[in-house]
């Protein structure tokens, strides 16, 4: 006897297929998600970690930055100090060469010779004073160019005065101090010149 199977078998393995079909793609696609949502956090930690290296790296920028601008100072401090002791041992040397120019002044002035006025401009002096006479002016002059801290003395002018109720010869005459002299105190007569002042 032959059995026929009136059941709908092919409808039932078709469901059932469907329903494998459906529970293997909602497991692919919950995997999907899980795989993107740790990818998500592994990436957003990197993140935040890599700010929190970039927010680090700017700190310590800062304060070298800060260092840097302390060295600034420091070295300016350094060369404003070295300048003022540049300054002062100048100065020292200008007060050294100024008492050793009058101490010539002094040796190298004649009996009979007076000095009324003395000015400097630079390495330039300008001298006024009374002789008794025209020779001890000449006599002045000869050795003021024979000292090692004048040259070229230029007589200005002469002429006769009366001083004291005595016939006088009155005279200017420009000198030059020499060379190495002249330069430090050209250089001391520039550092105490006002900013802004004319030579």
């Amino acid at each position: 006897m032959i059995r026929i199977n009136l059941l709908p078998h092919r409808e039932q393995k078709k469901a059932a297929h469907r329903l494998r079909f459906q529970l293997l793609l909602g497991g692919t696609l919950a995997a999907g998600a899980l795989l993107v949502g740790i990818g998500y956090l592994l990436l957003d930690h990197q993140l935040s970690r890599q700010e929190r290296r970039n927010q680090y790296l700017q700190q310590e920028i800062s304060k070298l930055d800060g260092q840097i601008k302390d060295i600034s100072k420091l070295k300016k401090q350094r060369d404003d100090l070295l300048s003022r002791k540049q300054l002062v041992e100048k100065l020292q040397e200008g007060r050294n060469e100024a008492v050793h120019v009058f101490d010539q002044l002094l040796r190298q002035t004649p009996d009979g010779v007076y000095l009324s006025s003395f000015r400097q401009t630079g390495p330039q002096i300008a001298l006024s004073g009374y002789a008794q006479s025209g020779a001890r002016v000449s006599s002045f002059m000869r050795a003021l160019s024979q000292s090692d801290v004048f040259a070229a003395p230029v007589l200005v002018e002469v002429k006769s005065s009366i001083v004291n109720n005595q016939r006088v010869s009155e005279f200017t005459l420009n000198a030059s101090l020499r060379q190495s002299l002249a330069a430090t105190l050209d250089a001391n007569h520039n550092q105490n010149k006002p900013q802004g002042a004319k030579p």
